[in-house]
């Protein structure tokens, strides 16, 4: 999923945005000169569950060109995109739209845990983190990595730590370590003086490596 700019003040800026940078520039000295850089750029937010978590199994392990190819055709085969479509569909007419097999029967064991509502999608706004995350991951082709990336770009959490993300380490490594090599405890260690602003932190650490949009 491809995420977009917009500026401060604009439809989908999430209510903590503001305060968020202002607490992050306070008490770390990276944040306050890598924020001031990206002007009135924030997160912005994605729509409709089923769909957020469909296009991520799409775009697993593929260019964002390969991936957009392919959701515009499964797109063509399931307008909606909703669970009844998905399923109706059923995984050859999946795989003719360019899914591996393996993804095919991904999206359609999402379909199902929407369908059969074992997972609780109308609740999760206001349930904890770690519950959300916990479901999510007994959907196939969902690992933690998904979960938080959906955390953050759909139900626009706050304070998400995607450890298991290439480029939240590398924006540490250049921004707090001088391009040295970093563990997950190193970037615990950095994100503890973060809370509980670290999705924002993460944002702005994403921008520094690359002003083009954040893909997911």
């Amino acid at each position: 999923m491809t995420e977009t700019r917009q500026p401060i003040g604009g439809i989908g800026v999430p209510a903590y945005w503001q305060d968020a940078k202002e607490e992050l520039m306070k008490r770390d000295r990276i944040m306050r000169k890598l924020i001031p850089q990206f002007g009135d750029m924030h997160l912005i937010g994605r729509g409709e569950p089923f769909t957020t978590l469909a296009r991520s199994i799409v775009g697993q392990q593929i260019s964002v060109k390969a991936a957009d190819a392919v959701w515009q055709r499964f797109l063509e085969s399931c307008p909606k995109c909703t669970p009844a479509q998905v399923l109706k569909a059923g995984p050859e007419k999946l795989a003719s739209c360019g899914l591996s097999k393996r993804k095919a029967e991904y999206v359609i064991d999402l379909a199902d845990h929407f369908k059969a509502k074992r997972v609780h999608a109308d609740k999760w706004t206001e349930m904890e983190d770690e519950e959300v995350i916990s479901e999510l991951i007994q959907i196939r082709g969902i690992g933690r990595w998904t979960a938080e990336m959906f955390l953050i770009f759909n139900l626009l959490r706050p304070n998400v730590l995607p450890l298991d993300d290439v480029g939240l380490l590398k924006g540490i490594s250049v921004n707090y370590f001088s391009n040295e090599p970093v563990s997950r405890s190193d970037a615990r260690e950095v994100a503890a003086n973060w809370e509980p602003w670290r999705t924002v932190a993460t944002w702005y650490l994403w921008r520094s490596l690359d002003a083009a949009p954040v893909v997911y």
